[in-house]
């Protein structure tokens, strides 16, 4: 299949004035880990891939595309907010990622807590967000598919654009709008000093979240399995989750959407 590069001159006017510093490679083997070991990366740097060769996700997954199939690109920012309200930056990013894919595409999408980007027909996963942090920085990687065909895709659970009927495949179009959005959010939560009820981000994320009034299954990262009903979105972006005995608050995990012939949370569920 023939994809054209991303177009470098459109990217950077598209960006420049709100981001430090955008750069494009041809490959690499992790844009966070190349961030991550940038030193002198100032904030709000940009780093895009047309190829990762050794990508990863949450609890260690791996994570390919084919070159110019998608879009791979990282953040680093060096947050002035408490460190305390970090934990909203995954999924401020989701929030970024599903307004700039509407923007752009008009595609049914939504997120799966914590920030999976899913398609709306079909329920498969779109992209996946990644947040790193080393001292003062945190690097958020993400990984979208676009024209990514059902062959080239590692999992089954997994689609792309093309594959979910959009028509907008133009993928500078699609990370001008992503960075705008990102701008815009990070503007704001920056200005309310980190706090994400204050400004509209905890609404906005609730909003856009597929996971809330569902039963779902969450493997934890110590390994557990816990399944429940998904109750709140808290203020701290945890997924408050009801389960048999009481009701439990989780920071971090990797949910799968469950489905239930019955329609009261905590009924007994099978794997959507």
């Amino acid at each position: 299949m023939d994809r054209a590069p991303l177009d470098a001159a459109v990217l950077y006017a598209g960006t420049r004035e709100r981001w430090a510093r955008v750069t494009i490679v041809a490959e690499t083997q992790s844009s966070n880990a190349d961030l991550l070991a940038d030193a002198e990366a100032p904030d709000r740097s940009v780093l895009v891939t047309e190829y990762q060769r050794a990508g990863r996700g949450r609890l260690e997954r791996t994570w390919t595309s084919p070159p110019r199939a998608g879009l791979t690109f990282s953040v680093l920012l060096r947050p002035t907010v408490p460190i305390a309200t970090w934990g909203w930056l995954p999924l401020l990013a989701g929030v970024a990622l599903f307004d700039g894919v509407r923007e752009v595409t008009d595609t049914e999408v939504s997120l799966k807590w914590p920030n999976d980007l899913l398609c709306g027909t079909s329920g498969g996963k779109l992209a996946g967000i990644l947040a790193q942090s080393s001292g003062a920085a945190v690097v958020i990687g993400i990984g979208l598919n676009v024209t990514t065909s059902a062959a080239e895709l590692s999992v089954d659970t997994a689609t792309s654009l093309a594959l979910c009927g959009a028509d907008a495949l133009d993928r500078t179009s699609l990370l001008v709008a992503v960075l705008a959005h990102l701008d815009a959010q990070l503007t704001r939560w920056a200005a309310a000093d980190g706090a994400a009820e204050a400004c509209g981000l905890a609404d906005a994320y609730r909003g856009a979240c597929s996971t809330l009034g569902r039963n779902i299954a969450v493997t934890t990262t110590d390994g557990a399995r816990l399944v429940g009903h998904a109750l709140a979105i808290d203020e701290g972006g945890r997924l408050r989750l009801a389960v048999r005995g009481g009701v439990q608050a989780i920071g971090a995990g990797d949910v799968e959407h469950l489905r239930s012939a019955k329609s009261g949370p905590l009924d007994t569920v099978d794997p959507a």
